[in-house]
């Protein structure tokens, strides 16, 4: 399983690595697409959906929204910048969504009937993932060279990492023993150093090599390297609590030793809106 694991990281990260440096931002969005419908289709388990007819109707409600975003933001083939200011208010409504989860969260299990729901499990599934569409395609246009969406990824992981591993060697304290047991305390702290650590550093590259960051530029990414964990968190959790909620252990089989896409990039759902807001308004 070890050994599947890595294989599969790899090649992941390879696929990832070359679309976001190589592929131009119209087709990338296109690529985006691809990856998000996929996860609206492992959303449908969460929902409850078992017919196929049902769970290609959700899906087709999700590509719909994303062919009028194009409209919306003006993505077209020749263009080399998007409606900033229309993305930024989608980005603002997936920031209050994930915001809204926190507080969600920490009244589970007790207020699951306000929640536990077809409809509102599937308007979550959109909440989370239009934002995130939106959000991969306006870094990529904000920064074709893709530097910028491979630094937001790096620190989803570092984050992951740092808890992951503090977590496992000294974690005593339970996070959220009714949604995830695994999760400590002392993982979130250590995920939150290693986050701290790694954003320091692609702060000091964006502004030695890409960017010249005013210190009050500099001083909101070392916020925003905090921040992220803190979503990071939330986005996790969220998915614990729907797979539990419909006894799964994994979102999906798609990635052999990994599960389904949304086990994958569930933290980087909740990351996105507030990491590339934050780029948009200290441009």
């Amino acid at each position: 399983m070890l050994k599947q694991r890595i294989i599969t990281a790899i090649i992941l990260a390879l696929i990832f690595i070359t679309a976001t440096v190589f592929l131009s931002s119209f087709s990338y969005s296109l690529f985006v697409t691809i990856v998000v419908l996929a996860a609206s289709w492992e959303w449908c388990a969460f929902i409850g959906l078992a017919k196929q007819v049902a769970k290609v109707s959700y899906l087709a409600t999700l590509g719909s929204m994303i062919i009028a975003l194009y409209f919306f933001l003006g993505i077209v083939p020749e263009s080399l910048v998007i409606n900033s200011y229309r993305a930024g208010i989608i980005l603002g409504l997936g920031i209050l969504f994930w915001v809204l989860t926190f507080f969600m969260l920490k009244g589970y299990p007790s207020n699951s009937d306000r929640w536990n729901n077809k409809s509102k499990i599937a308007l979550m599934g959109l909440m989370a993932l239009i934002p995130t569409w939106v959000g991969i395609v306006q870094i990529k246009y904000l920064n074709p060279q893709g530097f910028l969406l491979l630094g937001m990824v790096v620190m989803v992981a570092a984050a992951d990492i740092g808890a992951y591993f503090v977590g496992k060697r000294i974690g005593k304290n339970r996070l959220a023993p009714s949604l995830s047991p695994n999760k400590t305390w002392e993982g979130v702290l250590g995920g939150f150093a290693a986050c701290l650590l790694v954003g320091i550093l692609l702060i000091w590259l964006l502004h030695s090599y890409l960017i010249t960051l005013s210190n009050g530029q500099i001083l909101i990414l070392v916020l925003l390297s905090l921040v992220v964990m803190l979503f990071d968190v939330i986005g996790d959790l969220l998915e614990s609590m729907l797979k539990r909620n419909r006894d799964l252990k994994d979102s999906g089989k798609i990635l052999p030793g990994h599960g389904g896409i949304l086990d994958r990039v569930d933290g980087l759902l909740a990351v996105t809106p507030i990491f590339v807001l934050t780029f948009l308004i200290i441009e």
